[in-house]
């Protein structure tokens, strides 16, 4: 059995060396998980997505729990089926989901799988990243992937569900080395029903369009919710890629502020030479160690040194080149940091940037 230290990683490392373990076959153990945090030990979330790799490989867990700081996962061969994991709480519902997107490569029947908690919640991408930026560009990349929200969830209640159906998928290489040309940027605003008498959706939404450069389309919803709660997805649409940045809403945060927020995150990406975004630019790796890939980041992150070096010890072949350094390995190991804790669960930047980085991953993982 592989033995990984968490003891200075977050909930990311769990839930991509739970899914490694799944892509290779492969009984796989986290100790000193979160050991770093304020609250070691797993999460709700973390242990949903644990259950939900385990259901859909018949895996054999030890320690999945909230507040276990060790886990194992000993899986069985990838299976279809149908699984219905509940977080719980305000838990983000996308990054369990991002969880079990790899393990399409291995699929032979399709398989169904429902996640209720929080969609659009802190420390993580909020759902229409996920459904319209990560699904689309990996769609075009051979992933058969669909995506269905029966309600929306936000903090602290949660209470959204969400059904991902995954289909036998060949993945094609990621070859995203220029973004292109920017031919459009989408507005998406989401507000629960409790808002709508404070047009809070039209606000976000409009002061983002008025910011933004281009044309692009517009789209306002108002959904029920246990909590009341914002969102504003900015979807730049280029040539090679597409590329997301959000806000969300806050009590005591005004409508205007949420927009400039997600636009401010927009605007620094387009002064870069970067191919995609800071989430995709870690999210993409299992993507990329299954089919080949390359692209360049915005920055050099924790998160994603910690997710290549953990791919290295699959035996993944993974190169991080600066523009101004040159090419190094994946550097750090799996005790690494993934970044401030505040955002151990999510994708956000640590502020550790060297500019942008080319990164370029080998087809690594056998079964």
């Amino acid at each position: 059995m592989r033995s990984i230290s968490g003891a200075r990683g977050g909930g990311q490392l769990v839930r991509s060396a739970a899914a490694f373990a799944c892509l290779t076959g492969e009984a796989v153990a986290v100790t000193d998980v979160r050991a770093a945090r304020e609250t070691p030990g797993l999460k709700r979330q973390h242990v949903a997505a644990l259950d939900a790799l385990a259901a859909i490989t018949d895996a054999d867990l030890d320690g999945a729990r909230v507040g276990s700081e060790r886990v194992a996962i000993d899986p069985g061969p990838v299976a279809g089926g149908d699984a219905r994991v509940e977080i719980g709480t305000a838990g983000s519902v996308p990054l369990v989901v991002d969880a079990v997107l790899p393990l399409a490569a291995r699929l032979d029947d399709p398989f169904r799988l429902t996640v209720t908690g929080g969609t659009d919640v802190r420390w993580a991408p909020p759902l229409d990243y996920l459904r319209c930026v990560k699904l689309p560009l990996l769609r075009a990349h051979g992933l058969d992937a669909s995506l269905t929200c029966e309600r929306r969830g936000f903090y602290p209640a949660g209470g959204g569900a969400v059904t991902l159906t995954l289909r036998p998928s060949d993945l094609d290489s990621l070859s995203l080395s220029a973004r292109g040309a920017r031919r459009g940027i989408d507005v998406r605003s989401v507000a629960s029903e409790s808002l709508a008498d404070a047009d809070v959706a039209e606000r976000q939404a409009d002061a983002a369009r008025d910011a933004l450069p281009g044309d692009g389309e517009t789209s306002v919803a108002y959904v029920p919710a246990d909590s009341p709660g914002s969102v504003v997805t900015l979807v730049a649409r280029y040539a090679g890629v597409r590329a997301g940045f959000s806000a969300l809403g806050e009590r005591g945060k005004p409508a205007d502020d949420v927009a400039r927020e997600a636009v401010a995150a927009f605007e620094a990406f387009e002064a870069t030479a970067a191919s995609v975004d800071t989430h995709l630019a870690d999210q993409l790796l299992p993507f990329a160690a299954l089919a080949g890939g390359e692209y360049v980041a915005p920055e050099r992150t924790a998160h994603l040194e910690t997710h290549a070096a953990l791919l290295e010890t699959f035996g993944v072949d993974v190169t991080l080149a600066n523009d101004a350094d040159g090419e190094t390995k994946g550097r750090g190991d799996t005790t690494k940091g993934e970044g401030d804790a505040r955002a151990g669960d999510g994708t956000e930047s640590d502020g550790d940037t060297d500019g942008p980085v080319r990164v370029r991953v080998a087809p690594g993982f056998s079964r």
